[in-house]
């Protein structure tokens, strides 16, 4: 029974997991975001008890001028974008936004301080500028990186200072025979010469790429199936950077190609949704999260495996009595699957991806319908079944065109009709019924 699995995820969760606490950013009021039970045991933040949990404390008249505090804020607002706590951005850099910048620093190699230097400080504003500014880029470069939205950081850091670096050649060695001097004279027997000559970089490049094997280089094979999301998303990425951009949806010949394409983006920004989540709930211990999300991957799992043997709305049937067992509010349910899909694409678990777009999916938010065809038409944790896979393109794209909220690439243009051309979808109709078996629970903003 559903309720059974629940009540096995949610007991794994409290025996490995304590409350947290959403820390401000050491100013004004302090809130008390109280953690609550739910799915994953402690994830969602009580919205009720943040207005009810505050503590007197007396308030210092601050020297700190405008531009300042302005300028602060700047710089906690890219610390958190960064997954560096800082807590509320309030102009005024104390604990925790020193505690952030000090992570910062280790992050980055610099000297651990909490104090930023002014190249610090213009290098963490800019990026963050640039990665809020160009969601494609963005989403193609969390594609590359293992450390979610911190190693965006580390790529622009590698971008930056790549030209200035020369790999030191490795020295060539010679082997010399020592000349005869005289004809007619045998020899004796000598040592060969060793003489070390040090190429230059142009032709260290040169003999490297002559000199190395081909079994140096990494062999990926021909299976149809990757063998993990992100080295899948790793491949798709090069060969969309190869072929100038994403594909358009006047260009799209390969339809498989297309959707692996936006499978690889929807997964980009599944992982920067749920950092960014995760960060507003004051849970930013990725570790904490990752072991939560992994106590309810369990509860989740017949429903998981039902994605690739039953039609789509026997599925959510499944999920939906699943829900009414766990008495969580719909708010809690998004905030608790949109931070647990973030966590299994960032730890490349397919089953944690899938079970918590289902509950997405099942609670009313449409555009995640997407990532559940994008598993069953890639083979993802589940069975590559293409045949079951367009009824969720149909789902979300249906959703999207009647005014779901976009989770996905919201500011790429024509992305719902190069999902519907690409999974082989009908035109819309005129009138789309609705589906019954989706509660509308609405569009929560928390």
């Amino acid at each position: 029974m559903p309720s059974k699995h629940l009540t096995a995820g949610l007991t794994a969760a409290a025996l490995v997991l304590t409350p947290a606490t959403r820390a401000a950013a050491d100013a004004g009021d302090f809130i008390g975001g109280a953690i609550i039970g739910g799915i994953v045991g402690g994830i969602i933040t009580n919205e009720a008890n943040k207005k009810k949990r505050t503590t007197q404390r007396t308030v210092k008249r601050s020297t700190v001028s405008s531009a300042t505090r302005n300028a602060n804020r700047e710089t906690q607002t890219a610390l958190n974008y960064f997954s560096f706590p800082a807590g509320t951005p309030d102009g005024i850099l104390g604990r925790n936004s020193r505690n952030a910048i000090s992570q910062f620093q280790a992050h980055m190699g610099y000297p651990v301080s909490g104090q930023l230097t002014q190249f610090q400080r213009d290098f963490l504003v800019s990026s963050y500028y640039r990665a809020s500014n160009n969601a494609i880029e963005t989403a193609q470069l969390m594609n590359q990186q293992p450390n979610g939205t911190r190693g965006l950081l580390t790529a622009y850091a590698n971008q930056a200072t790549r030209p200035a670096i020369t790999p030191t050649p490795a020295p060539i060695i010679v082997q010399q025979t020592p000349q005869i001097q005289q004809a007619g004279v045998v020899p004796v027997p000598q040592a060969p010469v060793t003489q070390v000559v040090t190429p230059a970089p142009q032709q260290a490049a040169a003999t490297a790429a002559i000199a190395a094997p081909a079994a140096a280089l990494p062999v990926f094979g021909q299976s149809d199936t990757p063998a993990s999301m992100a080295s899948h998303c790793n491949r798709i990425s090069v060969l969309t950077t190869s072929n100038g951009g994403l594909t358009a949806v006047s260009e799209v010949s390969d339809t498989a190609f297309a959707l692996s394409e936006q499978f690889c983006l929807a997964r980009s920004f599944a992982v920067l949704n749920g950092e960014a989540e995760a960060a507003r709930v004051g849970v930013t211990d990725l570790a904490k999260i990752d072991a939560q999300c992994e106590a309810f991957a369990p509860a989740m799992q017949p429903m998981v495996s039902s994605l690739s043997l039953s039609p789509r709305d026997a599925v959510l049937g499944e999920v939906m009595d699943f829900i009414r067992t766990s008495g969580l509010a719909p708010a809690q349910l998004v905030s608790t699957g949109t931070i647990c899909l973030s966590s299994g694409y960032r730890t490349d678990t397919p089953d944690i991806a899938i079970g918590s777009a289902l509950i997405l999916t099942a609670v009313g938010e449409l555009a995640y319908a997407e990532v559940l065809g994008h598993h069953l038409s890639e083979g993802f944790g589940a069975t590559a079944r293409p045949d079951l896979a367009q009824p969720w393109y149909q789902m979300a794209v249906t959703g999207l065109e009647n005014g779901a909220t976009q989770a996905f690439a919201p500011g790429q243009d024509g992305r719902v009709q190069l999902l519907r051309v690409a999974a082989g979808l009908s035109a819309p109709a005129a009138t789309t019924p609705a589906v019954s078996v989706i509660p509308n629970f609405g569009q929560t903003s928390n």
